[in-house]
């Protein structure tokens, strides 16, 4: 790999910082949010519930512990760590004329200390960190006040890092505002704090919100370049490829239709105009959007200077020769691929086809910001973890997309993987559901010292940056 492509991984301040009522920090919508697994969903609430556990309150420590986590994180030889700023810590309610000193002075800190080890911060401005009194008192995005409020956050964020984060994301994959599966709740809830099941208006609520997100990040980017033209700007995007079941064409078609079924946000924050053709099916669909042409210069002058590529699985399209379990984010499991324990497809090969079809697409360089394999790991009683399935997992990955980078031309700068550290699952509520190259003494009930171990793993990993991506022979 070139000497300049980031090494890391990416974490989420509500799925690890806990502290959640620390320091002046408002209700987020991931705070209302329950634990719950594989088998039983996460319950959302309205108010917090004394007999009810929420992970996000207590999460990993890491507002405490980030010094310790980022020590780790240099040992192993991270050039780049993505974290995100919890909106709620900056604007606890998220209307206010000003911000908290004592949040800013947090993520300063963080950020500094990034620095001093001499890791890249990559910083997440909304990861479903959203102030909880947007949502009850604006309706969350379907109203466009709510990007005026978004737009001062960013700003807060822009000045108080200038010169010490030269990387960005607006948002964190906005695109699973509509996942259409079981999971829809969840996936509507984490992103704009609402429940799909209790939308009246379900179509022109989604594509409200999925437009005024849209319209937020062109003009937090043009913003963003305004304040400093050093920064660099990108959104995250949570994406999948969906294969075709056979040769039919109906079937090819439509498993087109629905890969690129919420790329029209790629294609809005990329193409200078938000696209004609979601505009035409909107109106088919008797849906009204508001304020295009007041944002029409925003999205000429907004475009995204990277793109970030989260990808953990792939799918098949639906097709009438073909029944199988729907997968989490829409298509029907692939019969040729291996399943994690959690029932997510494993699929090297369709990291080196999605980074590909994204690079050829729109021309932007590319960042893998997530991608890694949950898993229920052992800590032996002499504290070790032996995790070579984890080490086979990122291996075979990132072989696919060295393949990408140096056969297929691909611009591919940096790979984030997902949860270095062991945390919160943010679909789940889990600390069994272990992503990570370091090992945290957290159970499920929330007990636990929270002591820090080393996997076989984080040994691995730092080899494999030591060498420049070459040994990627997967030996633990």
């Amino acid at each position: 790999m070139d000497k300049h492509f980031f090494w890391g991984g990416s974490i989420a301040a509500h799925q690890c910082e806990g502290a959640f009522e620390e320091d002046g920090k408002g209700l987020g919508i991931m705070d209302l949010v329950t634990d719950g697994s594989h088998e039983r969903p996460r319950e959302i609430c309205k108010t917090i519930e004394k007999d009810k556990f929420y992970p996000s309150h207590t999460a990993i420590d890491f507002y405490h512990r980030y010094k310790e986590d980022i020590a780790l994180f240099a040992e192993m030889g991270f050039t780049a760590l993505r974290i995100s700023v919890d909106w709620s810590r900056i604007y606890p309610m998220g209307d206010e004329e000003e911000p908290s000193q004592a949040g800013i002075d947090h993520y300063v800190s963080v950020v500094e200390e990034l620095l001093r080890h001499k890791i890249e911060p990559i910083v997440t401005l909304c990861h479903f960190e959203m102030p909880y009194h947007l949502v009850e008192q604006y309706g969350s995005w379907t109203n466009r006040k709510v990007i005026d409020f978004y737009l001062k956050y960013c700003r807060t964020m822009f000045e108080a890092l200038k010169g010490k984060v030269r990387y960005w994301s607006t948002f964190n994959e906005l695109n699973h505002i509509d996942p259409a599966t079981e999971a829809s709740d969840i996936f509507t809830y984490i992103i704009a704090g609402m429940k799909y099941s209790e939308m009246e208006h379900p179509a022109q609520t989604l594509a409200s919100i999925g437009y005024h997100m849209t319209a937020a990040s062109v003009k937090a980017v043009r913003l963003g370049h305004e304040i400093d033209p050093e920064n660099r700007i990108g959104c995250v995007f949570g994406l999948q490829p969906v294969y075709a079941y056979n040769c039919r064409p109906d079937n090819a078609l439509n498993a087109f239709q629905e890969m690129y079924r919420d790329f029209y946000q790629l294609d809005g924050m990329c193409r200078g105009r938000f696209p004609e053709y979601k505009l035409k099916e909107y109106e088919r669909m008797g849906i009204v959007l508001e304020g295009l042409e007041e944002d029409r210069e925003d999205f000429a002058k907004g475009t995204l200077d990277f793109i970030g590529v989260n990808y953990y699985s792939s799918s098949v399209g639906h097709c009438e020769e073909m029944e199988g379990d729907e997968t989490l984010f829409g298509g029907v499991q692939n019969p040729y691929l291996e399943l994690s324990r959690w029932g997510w497809s494993i699929d090297p090969t369709g990291l080196r086809y999605l980074l590909n079809a994204v690079y050829r697409m729109y021309g932007k360089p590319v960042i893998v910001t997530e991608n890694g394999l949950g898993a229920v790991d052992v800590l032996e009683e002499d504290r070790s973890i032996h995790d070579d399935y984890r080490i086979d997992y990122v291996s075979k990955h990132l072989q696919q997309l060295k393949l990408a980078v140096e056969e297929d031309g691909v611009d591919c700068f940096g790979y984030l993987m997902w949860g270095p550290i062991d945390l919160v699952s943010a679909t789940t509520g889990e600390m069994k559901k272990r992503y990570g190259f370091i090992y945290v003494d957290k159970n499920d009930d929330g007990t636990g010292t929270l002591e820090r171990y080393r996997k076989d793993s984080f040994y691995w990993y730092q080899r494999v940056i030591a060498s420049g991506g070459e040994a990627l022979d997967g030996n633990g």
